[in-house]
C-alpha cells in the first residue's frame, strides 16, 4: 500500500510524527519540509492528484485545521477527503463513506491521537451494503456535475 502524504507549515510537525510512527508504510511525501508559510491548496492538489489517478491507494494531509485541505481535495475526481478530530468519525468515514483521504489538524488534535485515528483509519474497512448506494450516488453527482462542465 502506498499512501500519499501531504501538509503545509502548520502541519510540517504532525506529518513527521507520523511518518515516524508507522515507518513500516510506503509514504510518498508530497508536503513542505520547511516551516516557512506555504499554501494548503497546492500540497492538497499533489494528494489528490495521486489518489485520483491511482499512483497512491490512499493519502493524508494535514494542515492548522484540516478544513482547507479537505475542502480543496474534493475537487478531484474520486475523492472522498474526510475531516477527522477522533477514532469513531475515522472509523465512519471508512466504513460508511469509503474515505480516499484523511484530513488532520495539526493545530487542534496532539500527536497521540492523531495516531490513534491513523491506525483506526487505516484498519478500517468499507462495510458496502446500503452504503454503497450512498456511494453511487455520489458517483452520478460526480459525473453529472462534470458533464456540465
Amino acid at each position: 500500500m502506498k499512501i500519499a502524504i501531504g501538509n503545509d507549515h502548520r502541519g510540517l510537525h504532525l506529518k513527521k510524527k507520523i511518518l515516524q510512527k508507522f515507518s513500516h508504510i510506503t509514504f510518498i511525501n508530497v508536503g513542505s519540509d520547511s516551516e516557512e508559510r506555504v499554501d494548503y491548496p497546492d500540497y492538497a492538489k499533489e494528494v489528490a492528484q495521486k489518489v485520483s489517478q491511482r499512483e497512491c491507494d490512499l493519502g493524508i494531509l494535514i494542515c492548522g485545521s484540516g478544513v482547507g485541505m479537505s475542502i480543496a481535495a474534493n475537487k478531484f475526481p474520486g475523492i472522498r477527503a474526510s475531516l477527522v478530530w477522533d477514532t469513531k468519525v475515522a472509523a465512519l468515514t471508512r466504513q460508511h463513506n469509503d474515505s480516499n483521504i484523511l484530513c488532520l489538524s495539526g493545530d487542534l488534535i496532539d500527536e497521540k491521537k492523531a495516531f490513534d485515528i491513523v491506525q483506526t483509519w487505516l484498519e478500517t474497512s468499507f462495510e458496502g451494503g446500503r452504503h454503497e448506494v450512498r456511494l453511487k450516488k455520489i458517483q452520478a453527482i460526480e459525473r453529472e456535475l462534470k458533464g456540465k462542465k
